[in-house]
């Protein structure tokens, strides 16, 4: 709670903190709109395949057109101004820029970016959650071996689950779930890209006066997001997924301790100690009551009686027994709070949440019968939606990651919800990060 005075001891010394982001999309421009707004913090260089999109998002979120004049990183770190690129590698190779922030959302790319940073001694944080989960546990493993911090971004929903488990633990509850409120209906879960618009209600006319991605959108319709979500915060706590994936259980927000608690114990989890999502609509598409769509939350147990009487004893909503109870923050504010994340890593060297164990995977799994010579398409699109298993399930089976599951080809047909193997595909690109995967094997959990 005091990295503001960190910040600020720093900027005193003429020290500001350096940060060069990669991705000046929609949460990169939420980073860049609250930058310019912290003393002492200064985004060195930005960089971004198209180099007019990224000034056209600094424009958008106000920052004066000679804040971003730099013709190069060093008259950037000289004059305090910002240099935009079309060049990654540029970020990593210059001294002056202490930690890099990866937002491009693009999983393979985001991988590669994030380990040439940590090789070049810097620290990252990971907004691309897509690329954590396919390969956050060998990064933050390298991290460690070159002495960088290797984070997930503050803001984004799995860092505020990390910050929540953490509490519970530091206080002495036990663990029980934690997890996040999504809106979805098993319907939702064969959603393409041509038919999402109809689930948040928008007219054509609506939607074509927008800048909305229909794959993006549709990740977050037909479950691939909370897998994948879901997934990168088992490996960040060691956490389990479920078995058989994820069960999106109706709940409202007085609701939390009753359902996600083991089933012996009345609730509706195989276990403890497991992720998984409060889903705000019923079966049939009713709204839940009270439903916490855009929260986070954890249930915990008390260790004993007297405990169990203080939860009663300052308002602590409960199970009926009284010995279940959840804490959960109602909103997140994606990258407008995503400085955190970069102060804690630079000025404290601590992660606000970490791979640090491989315990799941986000696997592709097909939206219906197709045959082989067909290709995928990937996250959000028509061919494939992501579940969240535990890894010790999906590396005995080869599963593919849905982050591999983009523009890869068939050689052999699948079934409608079949988990999609590295038998079933043929592969010929991306050899690095398959290189990666079999490294990451090595660090399995059981």
């Amino acid at each position: 709670m005091n990295l503001s005075y960190m910040l600020a001891a720093r900027a005193a010394e003429g020290k500001p903190v350096r940060i060069g982001l990669v991705g000046a999309g929609k949460f990169g421009s939420m980073i860049l709109a609250q930058a310019k707004h912290i003393q002492g913090y200064h985004v060195v260089g930005i960089a971004d395949l198209d180099k007019g999109k990224a000034r056209q998002s600094l424009k958008r979120v106000h920052w004066e057109e000679d804040q971003y004049s730099a013709k190069s990183l060093g008259d950037a770190y000289d004059t305090g101004k910002t240099f935009v690129t079309d060049n990654a590698q540029d970020l990593f190779d210059f001294d002056g820029i202490e930690c890099i922030i990866e937002a491009t959302g693009h999983p393979l790319a985001g991988t590669r970016h994030a380990l040439a940073a940590i090789e070049a001694g810097k620290h990252v944080v990971m907004v691309n959650v897509e690329a954590d989960v396919m390969c956050g546990p060998y990064l933050a493993a390298r991290a460690r071996e070159k002495g960088v911090i290797y984070s997930m971004a503050y803001g984004d929903q799995p860092a505020a689950i990390c910050e929540l488990v953490d509490w519970v633990k530091s206080c002495g509850f036990e663990l029980v779930s934690a997890g996040k409120g999504m809106n979805f209906a098993p319907s939702y879960r064969y959603s393409t890209p041509d038919t999402v618009w109809g689930y948040f209600g928008w007219t054509e006319e609506e939607v074509a006066a927008g800048d909305f991605n229909p794959k993006m959108y549709n990740s977050f319709t037909d479950g691939t997001k909370a897998a994948i979500e879901m997934a990168a915060v088992a490996n960040a706590t060691g956490m389990d997924c479920p078995v058989d994936g994820l069960g999106f259980h109706p709940s409202g927000l007085h609701d939390l301790a009753s359902v996600f608690k083991p089933v012996s114990e009345g609730g509706r989890l195989e276990k403890n100690g497991i992720v998984d999502i409060a889903a705000s609509r019923e079966p049939d598409g009713r709204v839940v009551q009270n439903n916490i769509q855009y929260g986070m939350f954890v249930t915990f147990k008390a260790p004993d009686e007297y405990t169990r009487a203080c939860f009663q004893q300052y308002g602590l909503l409960t199970d009926k027994s009284g010995w279940y109870g959840s804490m959960w923050r109602p909103f997140h504010l994606i990258g407008l709070e995503t400085s955190v994340s970069v102060l804690s890593a630079v000025l404290r060297g601590e992660a606000t949440g970490s791979s640090d164990h491989y315990r799941a995977d986000a696997v592709a799994t097909s939206k219906g019968d197709f045959a082989a010579g067909e290709f995928l398409d990937g996250e959000g699109g028509y061919k494939v939606w992501a579940k969240a298993i535990p890894a010790s399930v999906s590396v005995p089976m080869n599963a593919l990651p849905i982050g591999l599951a983009h523009h890869i080809k068939l050689k052999r047909p699948i079934k409608k919800d079949q988990v999609v193997t590295l038998d079933d595909v043929d592969v010929k690109d991306d050899l690095d990060i398959f290189a990666i995967r079999e490294e990451q094997k090595k660090l399995l959990e059981v």
